[in-house]
């Protein structure tokens, strides 16, 4: 070889003969064993994966492609996985992850100096401490910068627990708060931590509604949380209409059986303002203004109801709309100062022939054509909380005398005249009075009453010219309410456009029985009048026969929310196995009251527009903070704290006035409310002792991702520094809350954070503890997406000092029982209020809205106000109550979504075969780690073990009278999913009572053929789908109807009240919908997936507006509001509609996060630091049929679309 010029310090040895070359490939892909597992991230996937290990490294992760087929004419589920989901491991070795348990710096001083201090006493160094303000402040402030320390375990238990325990003894059990979002993510690992809390009598903030993922209108319309079409049901579909939902970025997985469906012969159009990654596959792109959806479909409406129910009247739609819709059913008319208007539905019990029927008030009634006169069907609210079983059915008969019912849908041919209606045409501030046919019906004190069907009332909102008399547009060229050319003027797109789509959806419709799909998300949800652009597409659903049929109906994807197992995970999680009650809060209103967001603005009406003439004491009238306090008086939603002082407090003074029974406790604090010696902590929030004390993050990213307003969290929650200038306005707005003049600041003692990277809400934390990741624990995964089970493998031990989320909580469960056991020897009894529950008689506890603090109704626990349950808590025995599986679930049995069955034997075999705990002379089933909880969850739920599938079948039927478990769960008696069986392959789900689908016989799941196919009853007022919400709340705020409201305004909105305009500023409405690069803010900051993206979270802004203000792509900009600011790169985009700017959630404020000029070079800030919360008062309802309150099932949303900010170019970029 010639050496003459090679470099002397290099030796090439290459000899390609050998391979050697090779030896490093060789390496990298081998690997020991391989084990399946998949990722906890709510990216909806639940992908199955092979995790690949060598020498106990994990060193790659590949997409799994042995899952089941469920029929051959559906294409298979694999391969699926993403770009994300591969490049998972590096987090397992990456310099982000948290390694070591970590306490901030200047909270260790404080802590060593108060143990010195007290002879090592840790609950009274805690007390010290917080006794000093300058002390507490002094951590506080520390928040966000820095300044973490490594600890051990030891020590961080021991703060964690002391802190505690003293929060017990000082302020009650609840205020102690966890936060941890989609439990169907990693189901074990949610348990954890909301096991613990339960037993400990602290409270699970919910995430659902939170995120903005739970669309309220699913809940309005079918008494459901959002029970959806499983991807593979796309491809039965033979027209899909996606809104708001950009399928191959956030559904990855799972856009293939959109592409298939269109090879299929499926139609697929798409609604987005922007050319996005899903318009690619559609047929159509249809490029309406942003947040006008609810107009379009409002429109289409119109047309469908004009041609196809009016005109033609399509058999199959007028016979589903009959039988499964609300719309035969009476509406009484009353007439008021403003003309006529429609009111709650027609009680049966005010008719003479119903008169004596239990529940009267709660049953509901149609026009029967044969006998010429009002019947009482079946399956009503009423019907299901009788004593009277059997008759909660969809039967087309009446429910006292057997007779057949033929219900008229309209009075127009028959009828006893028309009165003008009036109704409420909100995009104009205006009143329209429309013809409506009428008949009188005789109640039985005599007095007549005048109706019409809630179809009746649909034609009249609609603007059907019917040739009745009143308001009515002449044709589809009117601008009127709801016509084609009304909807042109509001979505930007043609009104010929509008009509063809409509006459092809339903046309689709008619010759399919139903197969068209609505595929919608966040991008509709987020919006504060999200709810009503819901309704206005699942209307044209139900009116074209889509609901309940493979292939149609509504599929909502957000959040990955079927938590599949549920009947066994929820008693598990919520410790209802051990305690009869649970702290269970909707995480909008406590975060909407306890930062402080309330007192940033005036009263709702400044942006939300309710009808005129409001009556007294109107829920449509004031404070968003007012509304929330009444509902939680009124028992509709939940608040915790609770009262001004300690429950544990309440009933040790009720002991000492005399109570010596459960009763005795419930009548002391009733008429301690009542005399107002004591008051809900809500009344007077920011008074120190009604403050959350003690807050615990796991499995989520609660001080950013989904902190809406993440500015005042910082503030009002943390005490630390944050960027917003927003000024308090509320004084002298609200009625019912205590308004102290100078609002606390740092109201949380300790936020301890479960983590295994650290990111912005470790980074704000005291505490961080090393968690496990998805690779590291046993635990289980399910999706909306498809039907199968999926499991989280131990591939590897945990890293470093890590543990899994279930140990971690098991460890400080055991630390607080033995400081419990000097503290509280005996144990405390706890006084726990919970809201009227949907699924329970509380159902039907409140017909009006009156209020027993003004002396309306008497104050009845359960009944008009919220319930309350004596609870005794064993705190010595906290650890032991955690790792073992209590009595109560023998003894009551288990279920959820109102279904029911026992389980004594098979708890008794668990204690007979499996693992067991001992102690005090018990023996039970073992849960001491994580992987006996997935067994016990997976042995006990009815979707993984056939034979309680049959025996909730079997209570079911007892509950409708019809046969129900022979056929849809005989065959599977035998069949029991254990660990092993799904670590070895997906395993598909079978029937079961608590969902609302029947997928045997290879039927791809799609909701509420369950109820269409065997006449199973909706949750609702009357059991079916209603069209028409007749609670007095939603009268009060026109939304009885579908209807349009209009976006609210920028002023309106109030989000640049003290903003400055600085230079070249441009307002624009602020998106932030879900990217590509990151599943909510995790990925984003993975080496890999930064590679494949400018690095940052970029702002994103159309080209015209960018030139507008000399913005280049790439430039550094400024984007700020009242709420905060943030620096970040520009992406200049032609895509992006003009007026609307993007920035993808969600970024971390630890990566690439410049200093903010406007904010006197402070760092700046996330998306979520130009979002504020603002709650919708009509979702604060409840104790009425499906407005009854449920864990993530009920209540308003943390809305965020309507935000507007200023933006600039950066004028200098300072790190």
């Amino acid at each position: 070889m010639n050496t003459e010029n090679t470099l002397p310090w290099i030796q090439d040895t290459a000899e390609p003969e050998t391979r050697a070359w090779e030896e490093f490939y060789r390496n990298r892909w081998q690997y020991d064993k391989v084990v399946r597992s998949t990722h906890g991230v709510n990216c909806t996937g639940s992908c199955s994966w092979q995790i690949h290990v060598k020498d106990g490294i994990v060193t790659w992760e590949m997409q799994a492609v042995d899952y089941p087929l469920i029929d051959k004419e559906i294409p298979p589920h694999e391969p699926r996985g993403c770009q994300r989901g591969i490049s998972y491991s590096w987090y397992l070795y990456s310099p982000l992850r948290v390694k070591y348990p970590y306490v901030r710096g200047a909270l260790l001083d404080l802590w060593k100096d108060a143990k010195a201090q007290t002879n090592d006493d840790p609950v009274a160094a805690w007390k010290l401490i917080q006794a000093d303000p300058v002390k507490r402040e002094r951590y506080q402030r520390a928040r966000g910068k820095g300044g973490f320390r490594r600890s051990t375990w030891e020590t961080s238990k021991e703060i964690i627990a002391a802190s505690a325990i003293h929060t017990i003894q000082d302020y009650g059990p609840d205020r102690i708060a966890g936060f941890s979002p989609i439990p169907a993510m990693s189901q074990i690992s949610y348990a954890s931590g909301a096991r613990m809390l339960q037993l400990m009598g602290g409270l699970a903030l919910s995430f659902y509604d939170w995120y903005c993922d739970l669309p309220c209108a699913s809940p309005e319309i079918w008494g459901e949380q959002t029970d959806v079409n499983e991807s593979a049901d796309w491809y039965n579909a033979k027209m899909l209409a996606v809104m708001g939902s950009n399928l191959n970025m956030t559904r990855t997985p799972d856009v293939h059986f959109a592409a298939e469906a269109r090879h299929n012969g499926t139609k697929m159009v798409v609604f987005a303002p922007d050319f996005n990654q899903v318009a690619k596959y559609a047929d159509e792109w249809v490029s309406l203004n942003a947040g006008q959806d609810g107009a379009w479909w409002m429109a289409v409406t119109h047309v469908i109801l004009t041609e196809f129910h009016h005109q033609r009247q399509v058999p199959y739609f007028m016979q589903y709309g009959q039988k499964y819709t609300d719309a035969p059913f009476l509406v009484e008319l009353k007439e008021g100062k403003l003309g006529w208007e429609a009111g709650q539905m027609l009680r049966a019990g005010r008719l003479a022939g119903y008169a004596g029927e239990e529940h009267g008030e709660w049953k509901f009634l149609q026009w029967d054509k044969n006998d010429n006169r009002p019947k009482m069907p079946m399956g009503s609210s009423g019907h299901r909380w009788g004593e009277v079983k059997g008759k909660w059915n969809l039967l087309q008969k009446d429910s006292v005398d057997g007779s057949a019912i033929d219900a008229e849908m309209t009075f127009l041919a028959s009828n006893e005249g028309e009165i003008q209606v009036r109704l409420d045409d909100f995009a104009e501030g205006e009143s329209r009075y429309r013809g409506v046919p009428v008949r009188t019906v005789e109640t039985a004190d005599g007095n007549k009453v005048t109706v019409t069907t809630v179809y009746d009332l649909l034609m009249a909102q609609f603007g059907v010219n019917r040739g009745l008399a009143g308001d009515y547009p002449s044709s589809y060229d009117d601008d009127m309410v709801y016509t084609p050319a009304w909807g042109e003027r509001y979505t930007g797109i043609a009104r010929k456009n509008i009509i063809k789509f409509a006459r092809e959806w339903a046309s689709t419709a008619e010759h399919t029985n139903g197969k068209c799909t609505v595929i919608i998300g966040a991008g509709i949800n987020h919006w504060y009048h999200g709810n009503l652009m819901y309704r206005a597409a699942i209307q044209s659903l139900m009116l074209c026969g889509c609901v309940g049929v493979n292939g149609g109906g509504l599929a909502h994807y957000v959040g990955q929310e079927k938590l599949a197992p549920g009947e066994p995970w929820g008693n598990i999680a919520f410790g209802k196995d051990w305690i009869p009650a649970s702290r269970l809060q909707n995480a909008p209103s406590w975060h909407y009251v306890n930062t402080d967001q309330w007192r940033y603005e005036r009263t709702f009406a400044d942006y939300h527009t309710v009808p005129p003439n409001q009556p007294e004491n109107s829920l449509a009238v004031g404070h968003t903070i007012d509304a929330n306090i009444r509902a939680v008086k009124n028992g509709w939603l939940p608040f915790y704290p609770q009262f001004d002082r300690s429950p544990i407090k309440v009933v040790a003074d009720a002991r000492a006035a005399g109570a010596t029974d459960e009763a005795g406790v419930v009548k002391y604090a009733v008429d301690s409310l009542k005399d107002k010696s004591m008051k809900f902590a809500i009344e007077k929030p920011d008074a120190a002792e009604c403050w959350p004390r003690l807050w615990f993050i796991w499995r989520g990213n609660a001080l950013m991702s989904s902190a809406k307003g993440h500015e005042y969290f910082l503030d009002h929650y943390l005490g630390t520094h944050n960027n917003k200038i927003a000024t308090e306005i509320a004084e002298g707005h609200t009625k019912s809350v205590e308004f102290l003049k100078n609002a606390p600041k740092g109201k949380m003692d300790l936020v301890v954070d479960l983590n295994f990277r650290m990111d912005t809400s470790a980074l704000y934390s005291d505490i961080v503890l090393p968690a496990a990741t998805w690779y590291e624990k046993d635990d289980i995964n399910t999706t909306d997406m498809h039907a199968f089970v999926h499991p989280l493998s131990e591939a590897v031990p945990p890293c470093w000092e890590s543990k899994s989320d279930w140990d971690i909580f098991g460890e400080l469960s055991k630390s607080f029982a033995e400081l419990a056991k000097i503290h509280f020897p005996d144990g405390v009894e706890d006084l726990v209020a919970t809201p009227l529950a949907h699924d329970t008689s509380a159902e039907i506890a409140q017909t009006q809205m009156l209020d027993w603090d003004k002396g309306e109704v008497e104050a009845i626990p359960g009944k008009t106000m919220p319930g309350m349950k004596l609870v005794h808590r064993d705190y010595k025995n906290l650890y032991n109550m955690y790792s073992s599986y209590g009595p109560l679930a023998r003894k009551n049995g288990i279920g959820a979504h109102g279904t029911h069955y026992m389980i004594d034997d098979f708890y008794d075999e668990m204690v007979k075969h499996g693992k067991v705990a001992k102690w005090e002379g018990n023996t039970y089933p073992s849960l001491k780690t994580g992987k006996l909880a997935a067994e016990a969850v997976l042995n006990l739920a009815s979707v993984t073990n056939g034979e309680l599938a049959y025996r909730s079948y079997k209570n079911m039927e007892e509950k409708v009278g019809l046969p129900l478990a022979d056929e849809l769960a005989g065959g599977d008696r035998n069949v029991r999913m254990s660990f092993n069986d799904i670590q070895a392959q997906p395993r598909r789900q079978h029937n079961s009572p608590m969902w609302s689908a029947v997928i045997n016989s290879g039927r791809a799941y799609s909701p509420f053929t369950y109820n269409v196919e065997k006449l199973v009853p909706w949750r609702t007022l009357t059991g079916r789908q209603h069209f028409y919400l007749d609670h007095p709340g939603y009268i009060q705020f026109g939304e009885h109807f579908p209807t349009y409201k209009p976006k609210p305004l920028s002023i309106e909105y109030g989000d640049m009240r003290i903003s400055e305009r600085d230079g070249n500023t441009l307002c624009l409405n602020f998106l932030t919908p879900h990217g590509k690069w990151h599943i909510h803010s995790t990925y984003g900051d993975n080496h890999r997936m930064t590679t494949l993206s400018r690095g940052v979270e970029p702002f994103w802004i159309n080209d015209k507006d960018a030139a507008s203000i000399n913005i280049n792509d790439n430039d550094w900009v400024e984007v700020h509001n009242d709420h905060g600011v943030v620096v970040t790169r520009a992406c200049v985009s032609a895509r992006i509609p003009r007026g609307i700017c993007i920035i993808y959630h969600s970024p971390e404020r630890t990566l690439s996060v410049p200093k903010s000029p406007l904010r006197g070079n402070k760092r700046a800030g996330g998306h979520n630091s130009l979002t504020r919360t603002r709650l919708k008062p009509s979702h604060m309802v409840g104790g009425y049929g499906q407005f009854t309150y449920h864990f993530n099932y009920w209540g308003p949303v943390g809305c965020n679309r309507d935000t507007h900010i200023l933006v600039r170019k950066l004028p200098e970029l300072v790190w």
